[in-house]
């Protein structure tokens, strides 16, 4: 289904104005792996989100980074924090991609549409506060979403509000407001929302892998960041 949506968003790549403000020319950006490869993270109290945080910061610092990215296409072991991944078909294979930074960092509409929807998805391991932006190129219909922000960024947001591009409309929320995670933003792209409203999953199952991939190109196609990475 989205094969005639990748081809659009490729050749519409340089066209998207920066999510997040990033200078490649000074500033750094760190693949950062949470697949059961990263031997590191065994060390780690994924559940306890001061030491997740402090995990993500100490590698950032390491290396000299201003965020760290990565995730799509990726099976995680992440996901065992919460209940609300786990079960008889755990879900552990992620759609998006993240960016990890700090704590009230700027995000950008890549190109102008309207609010179709958000919401505040609570529980633990969830995406806390949440935006889905609906866009149309070429007659083609699609969405971004945005998890992980600040309720203050939804508190008085409405639907079918227009965003223009490049504008400022979100932020990174805390810990207490974006599902309990470290700071970070998580940005997918959907190409049908099926029922879904003010949430999408952003995480599935491996059995459903291919019906979710077939929904969820490439968010790099628009963020156009991942060739950065150290």
């Amino acid at each position: 289904m989205n094969l005639e949506l990748t081809d659009i968003l490729t050749k519409s790549t340089p066209l998207f104005h920066p999510v997040i403000k990033f200078d490649k020319e000074k500033d750094k950006l760190c693949l950062l792996d949470f697949t059961d490869q990263n031997e590191e993270l065994k060390n780690i109290n994924l559940i306890n989100t001061d030491d997740f945080s402090e995990y993500i910061n100490q590698q950032l610092k390491a290396k000299h980074c201003k965020f760290g990215i990565g995730g799509y296409k990726e099976k995680r072991v992440l996901y065992n924090r919460s209940q609300l991944f786990t079960g008889h078909e755990p879900r552990n294979f992620h759609l998006g991609i993240d960016v990890w930074g700090e704590i009230g960092t700027t995000v950008m509409a890549p190109l102008g549409g309207m609010v179709h929807s958000f919401g505040f998805n609570n529980n633990f391991g969830d995406y806390g506060a949440t935006i889905i932006l609906q866009h149309q190129i070429e007659t083609i219909n699609f969405y971004t979403l945005y998890g992980h922000l600040s309720v203050a960024d939804i508190t008085y947001l409405r639907k079918g509000s227009v965003i223009t591009r490049g504008e400022k409309f979100a932020h990174f929320g805390t810990p207490a407001e974006n599902g309990n995670w470290p700071p970070h933003l998580h940005f997918q792209v959907i190409k049908n929302m099926w029922e879904y409203d003010g949430d999408y999953p952003g995480v599935c199952s491996l059995k459903e892998v291919n019906k979710f991939l077939r929904n969820s190109p490439d968010p790099d196609l628009i963020l156009n960041m991942m060739k950065y990475t150290q």
